[in-house]
């Protein structure tokens, strides 16, 4: 099946300035954040152990593999079958405190850095929801993936898959300098209300299993099983 296609798109040399914006930004971050960066490193290394990074195969841009960096939030603590316990079995304490105040994203700096992420975009999600995507909402996939983007001001994963998708959409036929301006703005606002970081009945957020018969049709093809740890 054929992969999104894109309905409208930024302004000319929008891609070129915000690539400079991401790349100044997150090398100026990386810089001033350094001892933040430390200290909650060292935190997680005391409290669960190594390795204090989580790395996960996710999706980028056009559906192609990245590795995803966070610091971890969870222990790796598995059940009597073997298999990995479930999120709330395993987010600790401090992987709440980390995730409230989306420390745990830090990280990603780097791969905004290397070009797999941007700030501003979809979050970047597991390679096994590519088959399930509508051709609609695989148009999220046009764009690099954020570390923060417009369904996360809009409510994060106290919004339903569907409303987050949408959400996803509109950003890729409006996205302009301005608008991830606002957008980051509103993220720093997002961060000290602390709403939304997980779903109702849910460490984190459902597994997203398709929108329904008529929208569960593959959107891409080549989906990778890599699944390392239940974060989302």
């Amino acid at each position: 099946m054929r992969g999104p296609v894109a309905r409208t798109g930024p302004r000319r040399g929008y891609a070129m300035v915000s690539r400079a914006r991401d790349i100044l930004a997150a090398a100026v971050l990386l810089v001033l954040l350094s001892p933040l960066i430390l200290l909650v490193g060292t935190a997680v290394w005391i409290g669960m152990g190594r390795p204090v990074l989580f790395r996960q195969v996710r999706a980028g841009v056009g559906g192609r593999p990245f590795t995803m960096l966070k610091f971890r939030t969870m222990r790796q603590s598995t059940g009597a079958d073997g298999g990995p316990l479930d999120d709330a079995a395993r987010l600790t304490r401090l992987g709440e405190f980390l995730r409230a105040w989306s420390l745990d994203e830090l990280p990603q700096l780097v791969n905004v850095l290397r070009g797999d992420m941007s700030l501003v975009g979809p979050r970047p999600l597991y390679l096994d929801y590519l088959p399930l995507y509508s051709p609609e909402q695989a148009r999220r996939l046009l764009v690099r993936p954020g570390m923060t983007g417009l369904a996360q001001v809009s409510g994060r994963n106290g919004l339903s898959w569907e409303d987050k998708f949408a959400h996803d959409t509109c950003y890729v036929d409006t996205r302009s300098t301005l608008g991830d301006v606002k957008i980051l703005a509103l993220t720093a606002v997002r961060v000290v209300q602390r709403g939304g970081v997980s779903a109702d009945g849910h460490a984190t957020a459902p597994w997203f299993t398709g929108s329904g018969p008529d929208q569960a049709q593959p959107a891409m093809q080549g989906a990778q099983h890599t699944i390392e740890e239940g974060e989302r």
